[in-house]
């Protein structure tokens, strides 16, 4: 669905309005034609499950709202699969993370 630079863009977009509603701060997003990856930091009281649940239903909301032709390729509205992963990451592998998530369009053959 996000191999076109619209919707790679309105997908981001999206993701980053969800977060800022929930006072997630993205530090690094990377949208890939069937994935997203991401670096944030949560706050207080905000676990893992719940921010993916946050982030995933607030971005679709707000894709399907600026983008309702998609419905017609999401008739039942999930823009995102089940599921999904987070890991904490520490200090000692900010550095790696971070170059794991910048390479990522390169890792897919998207580069």
């Amino acid at each position: 669905m996000f191999a076109k630079f619209e919707y790679k863009n309105l997908a981001e977009a999206c993701i980053r309005k969800a977060a800022s509603r929930h006072s997630i701060k993205i530090h690094i997003i990377r949208v890939m034609p069937d994935h997203v990856h991401t670096l944030v930091t949560l706050p207080k009281g905000v676990d893992d499950e719940d921010a993916m649940q946050l982030l995933k239903g607030g971005s679709a909301h707000s894709f399907f709202k600026n983008h309702p032709e998609a419905r017609l390729r999401y008739p039942q509205g999930h823009l995102w699969s089940r599921g999904g992963s987070a890991v904490t990451v520490g200090y000692n592998q900010l550095s790696d993370t971070i170059l794991y998530i910048f390479n990522q369009a390169k890792h897919h053959g998207l580069a």
